[in-house]
């Protein structure tokens, strides 16, 4: 049996930016019961902004009146996706969750724009791996049955 190296590469991939998912989750569980945290950092990102910016809308219109519930759900984003990466569990969908996550706080951060964005490990890495493992499947190959073969015993497969 020959090992198949694009799909063991992209185990390693989900597995490895699972465990960054899951821990990026852990970091924020406080934010459950106290949204103040993330505010506070939608707060600086909004006095950084400049005027009339993707980055400014977002804050304004988004991220700032929706504090409360993103509180609860970027932590709680970041633990189920990086779990079900981990595992291999629907991990397209998962990625492509993960992928959003991140993207909105570059988006939030305004480092979506900015060289330090490519040069910062959660910036072009962990969009280009969850978007990787969103669009390529999770590295599960499935056989497709196709009956029994002439002359093959009953309910034996190829």
């Amino acid at each position: 049996m020959a090992l198949d190296r694009q799909a063991t590469g992209i185990v390693i991939l989900r597995t490895c930016i699972g465990i960054f998912f899951i821990f990026e989750g852990l970091g924020k569980i406080r934010w459950f019961t106290d949204p103040s945290v993330l505010a506070g950092q939608f707060a600086t990102w909004s006095q950084a902004a400049p005027p009339g910016s993707i980055s400014q809308w977002y804050l304004q219109r988004v991220a700032t009146p929706g504090v409360t519930v993103f509180a609860r759900l970027v932590p709680l984003g970041e633990l189920v996706s990086g779990l079900a990466m981990v595992v291999g569990f629907w991990t397209p969908l998962f990625a492509f969750v993960a992928f959003l996550m991140a993207l909105n706080f570059h988006v939030a951060g305004g480092t979506l724009f900015k060289y330090s964005f490519l040069t910062n490990g959660y910036g072009l890495p962990v969009l280009g791996s969850t978007l990787a493992l969103a669009l390529s499947g999770g590295g599960r190959r499935t056989k497709k049955l196709t009956g029994t073969p002439k002359g093959a015993p009953y309910g034996r497969r190829s």
